[in-house]
């Protein structure tokens, strides 16, 4: 009997290769689905104008740093444009580069490191109390000792110069001063007064993330260890320090990024005695019209802000090796702290005091003094708020009746509204079209570059926005003067906030709401506002009042870009510092101050989120 071809045929049957018809009918087909709808279009669009407003203007400031800059051409004997090495060579290797970056880097790693472990001391400590012990009023301290992170920091930096301003600085004294001490230097400016400020004002970081993991860790891992025989000391190197470490490694980079761009606080301290930080001596560049080392500067903090970050990615790698099961059975016991309870609840009362019930008095106080530190009935008055026909230079008027405050708030709402509604929407977007596209290299793309702002200090990043919009260029205008690029920065600055947001809320929307929109025939657009925008409104809404909340209290990116015609509250208040209008002044941040704070609180209110609980909420 013959066999069958079957039969006869012998080891397994190989694959078919696909040939090149079928890979392009692949691509034709992936192409078509692609393009089915506007999401990708939209995706397209977003990383065409993010490249724009995000890339375009550090590429812009990087350039420059290696170009002659118009007004140099006699001095290196080139044309504007040509390459040069003469501002790198200024910047790090001229007899000049102390003062301009050596000294600065210096003393920013000196202030950022002293900062970090000051606030992982106090952070640490209140944390603890906070997550672990049965000490009196955690649920109030809890709210209470986040505050100054709600604060602009250079508030608390007014409040110390009020209080230990002396004679190395002109207009009125400081209280001390007033009251026969005076401070010496070393105490009123520089080093040791923009530590203690920036510690206190970034403890919340510390207190939010690692009281956040305290209260998920298992109490039960610890009394397993202590079963075992382990004291007190083994237990916390060997089992909580471990599992703590991603939230403390996260405190310390987000207050050294923080510390790395900061301007206000080290302006009013350390300007006075020269002292001089990174961002400071940034703008004295672009104050000077050194727009070449200035691009050198802003570049060197830009790196050392990635570095940073990836340094922290690399931590967190590591970190993760240790990790907990938790389950339903999982237990968080208080500690209770016996007879240190009250000293406890009094340190912790002691610390709300010092970062913000005495700055707040104190600014509060100054605002209605004729004369500093005189608390005779009869030195105070309400001029300095409501008053008429003052007797001063400039300023004739109670800051509440004069029309520079009002124009500087009504710029400080429309900028920063604006800007806000407009990151909040276009973070929803982005978070659309990274759920949706097919295209998942868009999808990467749009997720990079709206997280890139987060890498570049605020001061660096204005900086790179002034590099490109200075100048006309092609059919852009130049902006610089105007209050589209007060939006504009402020947009691509607040970017990862309100991009974040999106991501995450339209990663937990399926798609079957929309398809059956889509089946009873709605548009993409009005599937768009009648679905996506109601299902999400929670996450629009954090994507627009994170943003606004920053931006009414931020003063680095504005103070470069700003003019006197665009004014906001935080540079007018700080022209007033520069003028030594100081009641003025004190009033003016103690506004955006309380502006900040119950904008925090109506945030929390209406996206049902509590900030005490941790910056993930």
């Amino acid at each position: 009997m013959s066999s069958s071809p079957i039969a006869r045929s012998a080891g397994p049957v190989p694959a078919s290769i696909p040939s090149s018809g079928s890979r392009l009918n692949a691509l034709r087909y992936r192409a078509k689905v692609a393009l089915n709808g506007p999401t990708t279009f939209i995706g397209l669009l977003l990383a065409g104008l993010f490249t724009y407003l995000i890339v375009m203007p550090v590429l812009s400031i990087l350039f420059d740093a290696v170009r002659v800059q118009f007004g140099d051409e006699r001095r290196l004997r080139a044309s504007a444009g040509d390459f040069t090495t003469y501002y790198l060579e200024r910047a790090f290797t001229s007899r000049v580069a102390r003062d301009l970056f050596w000294g600065p880097l210096a003393n920013t790693l000196t202030v950022a490191a002293s900062a970090i472990a000051l606030a992982m001391i106090i952070g640490g400590v209140l944390a603890w109390l906070l997550s672990r012990t049965d000490m009196f009023g955690r649920r109030w301290f809890a709210t209470a000792l986040i505050v100054p992170y709600m604060l602009p920091a250079w508030t608390f930096a007014l409040a110390w110069t009020t209080l230990f301003k002396n004679r190395t600085v002109g207009g009125q004294p400081g209280w001390l001063e007033a009251m026969g001490l005076t401070p010496p230097d070393w105490l009123a400016y520089g080093r040791l007064p923009i530590t203690i400020i920036l510690a206190l004002h970034y403890s919340p970081f510390v207190i939010l993330l690692f009281g956040n993991a305290l209260r998920r860790f298992d109490s039960q891992l610890e009394d397993s260890a202590r079963i075992l025989g382990a004291n007190r000391l083994t237990v916390a190197r060997q089992i909580i320090l471990p599992l703590m470490q991603p939230a403390l490694l996260s405190a310390m980079v987000l207050i050294f990024a923080k510390c790395l761009g900061e301007f206000g606080v080290a302006y009013v301290l350390g300007l006075p005695v020269d002292f001089d930080v990174l961002a400071t001596s940034l703008y004295r560049s672009i104050s000077s019209r050194q727009s070449g080392v200035a691009a050198v500067l802003a570049g060197s903090i830009m790196l050392i802000g990635v570095i940073t970050l990836m340094i922290d990615a690399r931590l967190l790698k590591e970190a993760r090796r240790f990790v907990t099961i938790g389950s339903k059975g999982s237990m968080s016991r208080l500690s209770p702290l016996g007879i240190l309870r009250w000293p406890a609840t009094g340190f912790a009362a002691l610390m709300f005091a010092f970062s913000v019930g005495l700055p707040l008095l104190t600014l509060a106080l100054s605002t209605v003094m004729r004369q500093p530190g005189n608390f005779a009935p009869d030195n105070f008055t309400l001029d300095y708020w409501i008053g008429r026909d003052l007797n001063t230079v400039a300023l004739k008027s109670g800051i509440l009746f004069t029309p520079d405050l009002w124009r500087a708030a009504w710029n400080s709402l429309s900028i920063v509204g604006v800007a806000s509604v407009t990151s909040g929407v276009l973070g929803l977007l982005v978070g659309y079209v990274v759920a949706r596209t097919p295209i998942r290299p868009l999808a990467a793309f749009l997720r990079q570059v709206t997280f890139m702002p987060y890498l570049v200090p605020g001061i660096a990043f204005a900086a790179a926005y002034l590099s490109l919009f200075a100048v006309p260029r092609g059919p852009i205008p130049a902006l610089y003067g105007t209050a589209a690029i007060l939006m504009l920065a402020l947009i691509a600055d607040q970017m990862p906030y309100a991009s974040r947001a999106g991501v995450a809320a339209m990663m937990q929307l399926g798609k079957d709401p929309e398809e059956a929109a889509q089946i009873a025939g709605a548009g993409w657009f009005r599937r768009l506002i009648a679905i996506v925008i109601p299902i999400q409104k929670g996450a629009l809404t954090t994507g627009i009042l994170l943003p606004f909340i920053s931006g009414i209290k931020g003063l680095s990116l504005f103070v470069v870009l700003a003019v006197p015609g665009t004014d906001v509250l935080t540079t007018y208040s700080l022209r007033l510092i520069d003028y030594h209008y100081t009641q003025a002044a004190n009033a003016v941040v103690l506004i955006i101050a309380a502006i900040s704070y119950f904008g925090t609180l109506a945030g929390q209110k209406l996206t049902k989120s509590n900030l005490a609980q941790g910056l993930g909420n």
